[in-house]
């Protein structure tokens, strides 16, 4: 099976690249909208690429690298009471959401912001370019991952 590659969108306020940097790995959990959570169920695997951006701050950007360490697999926070993101409907039996964990690889030398994404031939078609691109996981093609590594200072891709 061949490698595919994401990127996934968090606010540096409730996690951010220095946060997965100190834990090492960490489950991604919380994504509450049913096209994200069905990539995260049915597409994403053990060994994709991800790219680490922070969304929400003065100049969103590509920041780093994570590689996914578990595939797709029931968000136990749903059916957690305590939790932010409980869900009553959901549950072990009947799980409702799903979340991978992710391993910390490299922070960019340079994060690529989303005004060069969107400036640069080869990334003008990325979805996290596209108005009203909401989506806080979303697909990467191959061309855009080296693409953004390129900008971000990284000449040989870290996942082989």
């Amino acid at each position: 099976m061949s490698r595919n590659y994401w990127l996934f969108k968090s606010e540096p306020d409730a996690f951010s690249l220095d946060d997965l940097r100190v834990m090492g790995h960490e489950h991604w959990d919380g994504v509450r909208n049913y096209q994200a959570c069905n990539m995260l169920r049915d597409d994403i695997h053990e060994g994709d690429g991800v790219l680490f951006y922070h969304s929400r701050i003065k100049e969103p950007a590509v920041v780093g690298i994570a590689q996914v360490a578990r595939s797709g697999y029931p968000d136990f926070t749903a059916w957690n009471p305590e939790s932010k993101y409980f869900d009553p409907r959901a549950s072990a039996e009947k799980p409702v959401w799903y979340m991978v964990d992710v391993a910390f690889v490299a922070q960019l030398p340079t994060p690529v912001t989303l005004n060069q994404i969107k400036g640069h031939p080869a990334l003008t078609d990325m979805m996290v370019a596209r108005k009203g691109s909401r989506l806080s996981v979303q697909p990467v093609r191959p061309e855009e991952w080296r693409a953004v590594l390129a900008l971000g200072g990284i000449g040989v891709d870290p996942l082989g």
